[in-house]
């Protein structure tokens, strides 16, 4: 790294320090192999293929995209949805599937299918229809599935196949609007679903979803600086509007088609699906996510029967790996009392004081899980069937594991050390580690962790590198008055959203802006997870009030620990949820915030998608008393012409297919419209990710610039 390169550039570069972290682990069922994904470096942004042997503690590269000819630049048009779903910064292979015996593996680089062994390393690409994503290997390892445009593909892998066995698009009538086997976009955007097809245990037929967008409005996503280019059209699914009809067939090889009626019983979601030797069940919402089923599907009539229920008066959570089966057990995680809970054919497994954030393996000996005993940490648990919690041993951090027969993968992230550390452990014995190649940035992290104001809300203070954490140690001055700081809050602040956790990672971007001499709070507020059902529950109906409130109370209650905080000079910037939680702060407490930078903010969460918003506000038709309370284009003609709005810059990719740019400018229309000053930055060409090298790096800058000329006003 060169010395003259600054932290802006750096983080461009690296992707925010990513690239050449290894990632998505998988074990084989034996333990002797461990398959990821890690590009070269970290200025790399092209992952390859590795495994590492357990025996011998070794890597082998497997699959290079740079020697297979594939260019990153060629990826379909789903394929860029996918990653942008996914919220992928990376490029060459950013995901794989194998054999449970990781001998074989599959995937798709720039748009072309490709398999590798994994025993000899041989890759080859294979012959497919053009823009390949998602590939599936068959469990018996024959056969791969895969999307190309609107159908889903399936080539046998037999050294002799040339072409597609099966083709499953357009049928019986279909139209331009229906695509087979892939995810739409609420289940991509908003329920952690990516895929749309999902193989049989017997390898010879398949469970596929028929998407037909027709019931969704088009909306046009344009490129103003690009005004020959024809607008892009899609079907964006707002509040209160219809979503996109979703099917699904089981599909056989000897292209049979049994259709699953899933939504009879007025289901509105497909949440996820699974298949394996222990049945083929679906898990599915109602339109209010006020409850949620397990239907078992009888894969030889396509009937489907409710196996289990469960209801919220506010709304059902989906918490990633569950539900699933496991020898005829029914393992979820529910919201009971004050616990987010491990249950087992509807048995808590877990107490009050645990919140299960992820299940990550089932076995014949129980349940491995991803939990918090407070909220800025993970670690990892095994629950036996009978109900015993076993922690395993980690220092406070965020802990995360891959399982295969008698070995994990154990990934730790810490404020003690950068990047991740990640051990290999074979019957509890450390055999070898899989390095990190990224790049750690040169900062000096000062942080402190606090618990703030009644709620106890979990907070960090971030101060200039040599500065002190106690007050009346200050290395700064002597002179309290010199000593005092302005104050960037720097929050996201809204739903499935922590920024106070305990890992080096959160913290870079505000120890680079605290550096610059701000003293910088991060405070997650009511809504946030981490905190158990009740914390975040507090929202409903209102996403406004109690996560702007808390962040002022944070505030206050910082600014009385630490006298350096300048309550004269307080700034906020967030993006997305963050963008509105800092729109918010200068239109309702100007007497408060002195200067907002509001990045892809929602504006009117009437403009925001169904599954998202309505489970925090309901339906507009029937609750719209909570979109007006949060709708951010009427604040402005509500302002007192007394009093002066503070700089706000609003910030936004016309390209943003997620939050539209219509959000940003229909509030700077409604503050023109009330004669309110404010700055409007538009991003051409930039989706709501930012990736681009160019822009990430001076949209840092154009940030400083801008505080640091509205707080000496």
């Amino acid at each position: 790294m060169s010395e003259r390169q600054s932290f802006p550039r750096r983080q461009a570069i690296t992707r925010r320090f990513t690239l050449g972290a290894p990632r998505d682990f998988r074990v084989s069922a034996d333990g002797d192999r461990v398959a990821f994904l890690r590009s070269s470096g970290p200025e790399d942004p092209l992952n390859r293929l590795w495994v590492f042997d357990v025996e011998s503690a070794t890597e082998r590269l497997i699959a290079d995209p740079a020697t297979l000819g594939a260019d990153d630049a060629d990826q379909p048009r789903e394929e860029r949805a996918r990653r942008e779903r996914a919220r992928e910064s990376g490029g060459g292979i950013v995901s794989y599937d194998a054999d449970r015996e990781l001998t074989r593996a599959v995937f798709a680089v720039g748009g072309r299918l490709a398999r590798a062994d994994l025993l000899s390393g041989e890759v080859e690409l294979l012959r497919a229809a053009a823009g390949v994503f998602d590939p599936r290997l068959s469990p018996d390892a024959t056969a791969v599935a895969y999307v190309a445009g609107d159908s889903l593909r399936i080539v046998s892998l037999d050294a002799d196949a040339d072409a597609d066995a099966l083709v499953v698009g357009r049928l019986g009538g279909d139209d331009e609007t229906v695509s087979w086997g892939s995810a739409e976009f609420i289940a991509g955007e908003e329920m952690g679903r990516t895929r749309g097809f999902w193989w049989g245990p017997d390898s010879d037929r398949l469970l596929v979803e028929r998407v037909d967008l027709a019931p969704i409005a088009r909306w046009w996503i344009s490129a103003p600086v690009t005004p020959m280019i024809e607008p892009v059209a899609v079907r964006y699914p707002a509040a209160g509007t219809a979503n996109a009809e979703v099917g699904l067939a089981i599909i056989g090889l000897d292209d049979s088609r049994l259709d699953v009626d899933w939504s009879a019983g007025g289901w509105e979601y497909l949440a996820d699906a699974s298949w394996s030797g222990d049945g083929l069940i679906l898990t599915v919402q109602s339109r209010d996510q006020r409850t949620l089923a397990v239907l078992d599907v009888d894969p030889s009539s396509g009937a489907t029967s409710e196996r289990y229920r469960v209801t919220d008066e506010d709304w059902v959570e989906l918490v990633p790996g569950t539900p699933q089966l496991h020898d005829d057990r029914l393992v979820t995680v529910e919201d009971r009392g004050p616990a987010r809970r491990l249950c087992v054919d509807g048995e808590a497994l877990t107490g009050d004081g645990v919140q299960v954030r992820r299940v990550l393996d089932i076995d014949d000996e129980g349940v491995l899980v991803a939990a918090s005993r407070e909220p800025t940490t993970v670690h990892l648990a095994s629950v036996s069937w009978a109900g015993e919690v076993e922690w395993w041993d980690g220092d406070p951090g965020l802990h995360s594991a891959a399982v295969g027969g008698s070995t994990t993968v154990e990934v730790h992230r810490s404020l003690m050390h950068d990047g991740a550390r990640v051990e290999v452990r074979r019957e509890n014995v450390g055999c070898g580690t899989i390095g990190d190649l990224s790049e750690h940035p040169d900062l000096e992290l000062n942080v402190r962790l606090f618990r703030l104001g009644d709620r106890e809300l979990s907070a960090a203070l971030l101060l200039p590198t040599g500065f002190a954490h106690d007050a009346d140690d200050a290395h700064c001055a002597d002179d309290a008055d010199d000593a005092a700081l302005p104050v960037l809050l720097d929050p996201y602040g809204g739903p499935h959203v922590q920024r106070v956790q305990q890992a080096r990672s959160f913290f870079h971007t505000s120890q680079w802006f605290a550096d610059q001499g701000f003293a910088v709070l991060i405070t997650d507020g009511r809504g946030t997870p981490g905190r158990g059902p009740d914390f975040e529950r507090q929202v409903r109906g209102d996403l406004a009030g109690p996560a702007l409130e808390d962040q002022i109370d944070a505030l206050h209650a910082m600014a009385a620990l630490d006298h350096r905080l300048d309550l004269d000079r307080v700034a906020i910037r967030g993006w997305s949820f963050g963008g509105y939680l800092a729109a918010l702060a200068v239109l309702r407490r100007p007497d408060v915030f002195h200067a907002a930078i509001a990045g892809a903010p929602v504006t009117d969460w009437r403009l925001y998608d169904t599954h998202y918003t309505e489970r925090y506000l309901g339906h507009p038709d029937t609750e719209p008393a909570n979109y007006e309370r949060t709708d951010l284009t009427t604040e402005p003609a509500d302002l007192d012409p007394a009093v002066v709005l503070p700089p706000l810059m609003l910030i936004h990719g016309l390209a943003d297919d997620n939050v539209v740019a219509a959000h940003t400018l229909r509030l700077s229309r409604a503050l023109l419209e009330a004669g309110r000053p404010h700055t409007v930055l538009p991003l051409s060409g930039v989706t709501h990710m930012t990736p681009q090298e160019a822009v990430a790096e001076n949209l840092l800058l154009v940030q400083l610039a801008f505080l640091r000329d509205a707080l000496s006003r």
